[in-house]
């Protein structure tokens, strides 16, 4: 049943109910994309755990994201239920053994996994705007905060050293802006308020030190399995933005790391995006075509990108053609969108002349999917309809005391779970700040003091109450002193004797005149 370089997927069966044959997605066509599709409750889920343990089995690590916590039972032993035991007889497969696969647990929260996380420098302007939710003006201004902060060695490591630039920025925003272009301290106030708002949802816990490597989502265990990242997201999912912000940032992060490879035998990493719409939703232009050019050259870097969500619809057109290898479950079409999807669906396929592909998608049972995989030459196959193989792990959630067993077994235990802080923009600039008070302190402190001299300087005082006497006037007098009284002429002595006579006279009259005559 099993073959070299292709993960079984499970078998088709023909219009009259009997078994065809075995379907298969070629592992050297892996890193080509795909796309799960299907209605609550069709088995989406269990699809994409026997896609996760498939690549795992052939060497390839998986990251995923779990919405639900279902998909954590893959770290634990599968049970041999009733309905597995019938579907593995049914589609004859005789290798069907329950087995437990290699997890590495991972959680922004750090609750349910290792604390994952990144700093605002590696998300960048485009996503952080994104998760703001920022308009045209407010994007423009924190690319001048990202612009300021690269020149002026400022690193931007969590939001608190965000917000500090921003400060800084309507501080100096004149000056600034003859350098830079205009800052609206109004993009500035709305970016801050942004901020805060970010900070009561959570998302301090997503930026931060130590940073998230992407080797340690890359890695493979000694037996040769790749490992399987599992991003729990049930609590994450409560910010929708913030979960379709950081997986794209983790998907831009792995296509700006790793080097080009071209076509390999197998992929490097495997993909997996559950609830994709999240990430379309109200999605700017420039986002979307960012998303587009990021899976259409991810491939060379030797990642698969597998997007999981209801309706076909909620991927844009532009990103639905790169996906070569497709799975859909069955679709109800009550509502008139509902029957567009079953329409684009069925179009996206191969045709298969044995039935008719948008009638069979309604009739579609739990567990059963349309499939269609690249073949040689990546051609597309011919649409099947499969019964989906059942899942070698256990198939729902694991208790607390299993999921801390296996994060204390991690290979990345410890590495995470302590928070850095190391010196970013948020102490450089406090400390510039600081540094220029204390100097306009000592400034105003001299000024005062030289205002005081002055004022002193230019008092009348009388003798033995003033400043002590002048140091200059003192030499003066002991050098008039050492070299003697110089003799007078009888006309100086005159001038002399009038002149202290009429300061005599011109006294006592200021005198009188202001406290009346001594006589009367």
């Amino acid at each position: 049943m099993l073959q070299e370089g292709s993960l079984y997927l499970g078998t088709s069966r023909n219009p009259d109910d009997s078994l065809n044959k075995a379907e298969y997605l070629a592992l050297k066509y892996g890193n080509r994309h795909g796309i799960v599709t299907g209605a609550t409750g069709t088995g989406k889920t269990v699809t994409l755990q026997v896609l996760a343990e498939s690549f795992s089995e052939a060497g390839v690590p998986v990251f995923a994201s779990d919405i639900k916590g279902d998909l954590s039972g893959i770290a634990a032993m599968g049970e041999p239920k009733d309905w597995i035991t019938q579907r593995a007889e049914q589609i004859g497969f005789t290798d069907y053994a329950p087995a437990e696969f290699p997890v590495i647990f991972w959680d922004l929260y750090g609750e349910k996994g290792h604390r994952v996380r990144t700093t605002v420098a590696e998300m960048g302007p485009l996503l952080l705007s994104r998760l703001m939710n920022a308009s045209e003006a407010q994007e423009g201004a924190l690319n001048i905060a990202f612009k300021i902060a690269d020149e002026g060695g400022l690193p931007l490591m969590d939001l608190r050293d965000l917000q500090a630039l921003l400060t800084y920025m309507a501080e100096h925003a004149t000056e600034l802006s003859s350098q830079f272009g205009l800052i609206s301290k109004a993009s500035i106030a709305t970016l801050q308020r942004g901020l805060l708002i970010l900070e009561q949802q959570g998302a301090e816990n997503f930026f931060g030190e130590p940073a998230l490597k992407v080797t340690d989502i890359m890695r493979t265990t000694n037996d040769g399995r790749g490992a399987i990242s599992i991003l729990a997201a049930d609590k994450l999912m409560m910010n929708p933005r913030l979960y379709a912000t950081f997986l794209l940032w983790l998907l831009s992060e792995l296509f700006e790391e790793l080097p080009e490879v071209g076509d390999l035998d197998k992929p490097k990493l495997v993909f997996f995006f559950d609830e994709a719409h999240l990430l379309f939703n109200d999605a700017p232009k420039v986002l979307i075509e960012r998303v587009e050019q990021v899976v259409r050259l991810i491939r060379s870097k030797g990642v698969g990108v597998y997007f999981v969500t209801q309706n076909p619809l909620d991927v844009p057109e532009t990103v639905l053609a790169q996906l070569g290898n497709r799975v859909q479950h069955a679709l109800r079409a009550y509502t008139p969108r509902e029957q567009k999807a079953v329409r684009t669906a069925a179009d996206t396929f191969r045709p298969n002349p044995a039935f008719d592909c948008a009638d069979t998608i309604t009739q579609l049972g739990i567990g059963e999917a349309l499939v269609s995989t690249l073949e040689a030459k990546g051609i597309p196959s011919m649409v099947e309809r499969t019964l989906i193989r059942p899942p070698s792990g256990k198939v729902g959630p694991i208790d607390d005391a299993t999921r801390q067993k296996v994060m204390n077994l991690s290979p990345v235990a410890g590495q995470y779970d302590i928070d850095l802080d190391s010196e970013s923009a948020y102490e450089i600039l406090s400390a510039r700040a600081k540094k220029a008070a204390e100097a306009e302190a000592a400034k105003r402190e001299a000024e005062e003091k030289a205002e005081g001299g002055d004022s002193a300087a230019g008092r009348w005082t009388l003798p033995g109450f003033g400043d002590e006497p002048n140091e200059t006037s003192s030499r003066r007098t002991t050098t008039k002193r050492s070299s003697g009284y110089q003799r007078e002429t009888v006309i100086e002595a005159a001038m002399k004797s009038a002149a202290r006579s009429v300061a005599t006279s011109v006294g006592r009259a200021l005198v009188r005149g202001i406290l009346g005559s001594l006589r009367r």
